[in-house]
């Protein structure tokens, strides 16, 4: 039987997304459908203890490896928030389009150049021995002035990407897979899972 890896989120955009970064290593990807694990509480004050958190949890609860991560969008012109609140920005019942809202009127007459921004992803893979590694990826970009874009979720659609002119929601699955900050940090996972499991390459 393949070894299995479960994605510790709720979020089934989050859930193809990671699916389709983890396609072709030598495992079974699975999401929490089938398993009663609550939503894991994201308490940590940095996105290192949110994901290593997530990822203990439902691996001591599963039996398997786990894998969470834990990813925000930080504005410099914001000293860097939201962060780690990021989810949480707008509220707790908030939408997507709420939390966007309320960041581009946090941002109500910023100029361009000070709107620098990057989302930061740090992913963990743990183990249920107890062994666990964390990796990070980030993606630099500016906070556009409306939001654009009917692709991915969360702050893509104000997320803008000068090297393409167009935001993270412009910009078709595939791309934003190559260049996003879970795709980068993914990467890393890639390179270091086969050998945490002591699987060849496939």
């Amino acid at each position: 039987m393949a070894q299995v890896i479960i994605l510790s989120t709720h979020n089934q955009g989050k859930v193809r997304e990671l699916r389709a970064l983890l396609e072709g290593l030598p495992v079974e990807v699975w999401g929490l459908e089938g398993f009663d694990i609550p939503p894991v509480v994201e308490d940590g004050e940095t996105f290192l203890e949110n994901a290593l958190k997530k990822a203990r949890t439902v691996a001591l609860a599963t039996g398997f490896t786990a894998l969470a991560d834990d990813s925000g969008l930080e504005v410099e012109a914001l000293s860097w928030a939201p962060g780690v609140y990021s989810a949480r920005y707008a509220g707790p019942s908030a939408t997507d389009a709420d939390r966007n809202a309320k960041l581009l009127e946090a941002l109500a007459g910023v100029p361009f150049e000070r709107r620098r921004a990057r989302f930061r992803c740090v992913a963990v893979v743990y183990h249920p021995s107890f062994r666990w590694f964390a990796v990070e990826g980030v993606c630099e970009g500016y906070i556009a002035e409306a939001p654009k874009g009917e692709y991915g979720f969360g702050y893509d659609p104000i997320f803008y990407l000068p090297e393409f002119g167009k935001t993270m929601a412009e910009l078709p699955p595939e791309v934003k897979n190559k260049i996003s900050h879970r795709a980068r940090a993914m990467e890393k996972v890639r390179q270091i899972l086969p050998g945490f499991l002591g699987l060849g390459q496939g």
